[in-house]
């Protein structure tokens, strides 16, 4: 086992892999740039180093300082948390090269989910249904119109180094389609350094279901279950919930045996999600996340399993400490991400934190590395914590969130908690009758 681990992110991810760590009796280097010198994870961690200023290319993207931050202070591994260089398969390269352990899978395996239209075309071969789209990329606006006349509209231009929804946009009529086209491998080429794209059939009211699986070195793999992420804002998930509560038992079985034989034949080791669009009863695989995920918390809740403490046993070299016959899914488990945005405008509100206090009682987690008087820097992402409970069943679990989201205090900066509570409010989500476009239909119209 690893005796020291340096982890290559900041914020509560930083500290989540901290406290994995520290109950694995595993000593932490956290780096971090000057804007994030009084961080929380900075001041648990057992070390730590400034890798520069705060834009993240000069500090959370500078391999260079990472490296050597993790020379000068003896760690064993990298833990590359989520977001920054999570799914860079040259950083993975880099650490290996420089004798450390990559806490995540072979860089083979990042550039083969990393790239779109790869990624499709492997998992296509090995049994997973995929959306409708073009066989490779599409080089042209002709050929681009091409596809999509034929597909007929509307249709979905995707960055095939994409994510997060950048250089992606849907076209509904012809004569938008050109402008479209040019804006998407735009935003490709501005956020990925690679103009590519392919093209999908855009499916009109499709949920965004994801599979959570897990391989370890040994040949094992296995699932953990589902994550429906259907609640989303331009792309961008708000809530996500595990179990499914439109997913039968057989259907989770069946497309969570499905995931994890790719995940076996391709030999992936780690953590790692399958995402798909399901639609009609029919399930399209959409993309593969070669990390750990935001929302695993979900996963662990409904689980009992840390996540974070087998990613890094796996990338010890230890087998699975999952057995599949082992693994129960119990209760409902429901995560809101915070962010520190206006709730009606979604805009970034930065700022000092003044007062703050979590919620608890029964089935109820907070990751955030907040703390009074931590002030928000204005260069990251605006999430600053993630508001996890766990209940019986889903009624349960939505009456405790309600209740968990009115005890929280954030005072200093605006967030987006009382827009969750309109979310929870609502007769749709209530009854678990939502899509993908549901919230940005609903928001238009409040």
């Amino acid at each position: 086992m690893f005796k020291k681990v340096l982890i290559a992110n900041r914020g509560e991810i930083a500290l989540r892999v901290i406290r994995a760590c520290r109950e694995m009796g595993i000593e932490t280097v956290a780096v971090h740039s000057t804007a994030d010198a009084n961080a929380m994870a900075v001041r648990l961690a057992d070390e730590s180093v400034c890798i520069g200023p705060p834009p993240g290319k000069d500090s959370y993207l500078n391999i260079p300082s990472i490296l050597s931050a993790a020379a000068v202070t003896g760690a064993d591994a990298i833990h590359p948390g989520y977001g920054f260089l999570s799914e860079n398969s040259q950083f993975a390269r880099m650490v290996e090269e420089h004798g450390f352990t990559f806490i995540g899978p072979k860089p083979e395996h990042i550039d083969m989910m990393g790239d779109k239209i790869m990624a499709k075309q492997t998992v296509a071969k090995l049994g997973l249904p995929v959306v409708p789209g073009s066989d490779g990329a599409i080089e042209n606006v002709e050929q681009g119109f091409e596809f999509a006349r034929a597909t007929g509209f509307p249709v979905l231009i995707k960055a095939a180094s994409g994510g997060g929804g950048k250089g992606m946009q849907v076209v509904h009529k012809e004569e938008d389609f050109a402008e479209a086209f040019s804006m998407a491998r735009s935003e490709a080429k501005v956020n990925f350094g690679d103009d590519t794209i392919y093209m999908e059939k855009f499916l009109e009211k499709p949920r965004h279901i994801e599979i959570q699986i897990f391989g370890d070195m040994h040949g094992h793999a296995i699932h953990l279950g589902e994550r429906d992420c259907s609640i989303q804002r331009r792309h961008q998930k708000l809530l996500e919930e595990a179990p499914s509560p439109i997913l039968s038992e057989e259907e989770r079985n069946e497309i969570g045996t499905l995931a994890a034989d790719v995940v076996k034949e391709i030999g992936y080791y780690g953590a790692g999600t399958i995402e798909f669009l399901y639609e009609d009863n029919k399930f399209y695989f959409m993309e593969m996340n070669t990390r750990i995920q935001v929302e695993h918390p979900v996963t662990e809740m409904i689980t009992g399993i840390d996540l974070i403490a087998e990613q890094i046993r796996v990338a010890a070299g230890e087998p699975l400490s999952i057995k599949k016959d082992r693994i129960r899914l119990r209760g409902h488990a429901i995560e809101v991400r915070i962010n520190a945005e206006d709730p009606d405008t979604f805009m970034p509100s930065p700022g000092t934190i003044t007062q703050f206090h979590t919620p608890g009682g029964l089935g109820v987690r907070f990751d955030s590395a907040l703390y009074t008087g931590y002030t928000i820097p204005p260069y990251y992402d605006s999430m600053i914590g993630k508001l996890i409970v766990h209940g019986r069943n889903r009624e349960e679990c939505i009456r405790r969130l309600k209740r968990a989201i009115t005890e929280t205090v954030i005072e200093g900066v605006k967030t987006t908690l009382p827009a969750h509570i309109w979310i929870l409010d609502q007769p749709e989500f209530l009854s678990g009758d939502y899509d993908i476009h549901w919230l940005e239909k609903k928001l238009v119209e409040r």
